[in-house]
């Protein structure tokens, strides 16, 4: 993670929709900025504030051309905590398993002009992952 090396977008507010190589039961969610001693400007200010976090259901809206979105959580990335912060998502709600995962960002920490991500991690388990049989690894 290099100053810089981000994902950006313009204004305080964004989303990305994160395509998992497969089907996951979702557990939590870690995002990841740069610190204010890495920062040029000493500030830390394009870091995302105020995020939610939703997955898609195909074939529930009215509507047979738009998904319905499920909200799994919504928490606050804290500046002044670890750069690399870890929130586990309501999954209880939903005991099925998704290949995408929408990544709402409301706000930051202060920027007007962009909002930076550095490192998105989705985490969970694997759908229809089978455990080792015993004795073996």
């Amino acid at each position: 993670v290099f100053p810089g090396n981000c994902w950006a977008f313009k204004g305080h507010q964004g989303q990305v929709v994160i395509r998992l190589p497969a089907r996951v039961h979702l557990t939590a969610i870690t995002v990841q900025h740069i610190t204010k001693e890495a920062s040029p400007s000493g500030t830390v200010i394009s870091a995302p504030k105020d995020i939610a976090v939703f997955v898609s259901l195909p074939g529930i809206s009215v509507d047979a051309d738009r998904e319905e979105e499920t909200l799994l959580g919504m928490f606050t990335y804290n500046t002044e905590k670890d750069p690399i912060q870890t929130f586990p998502l309501k999954n209880m709600l939903l005991p099925r398993a998704f290949s995408r995962v929408k990544l709402l960002v409301k706000s930051n920490w202060g920027n007007p002009w962009y909002t930076c991500i550095y490192r998105v991690q989705v985490h969970g388990k694997m759908e229809n992952r089978k455990a080792p049989a015993e004795g073996q690894d």
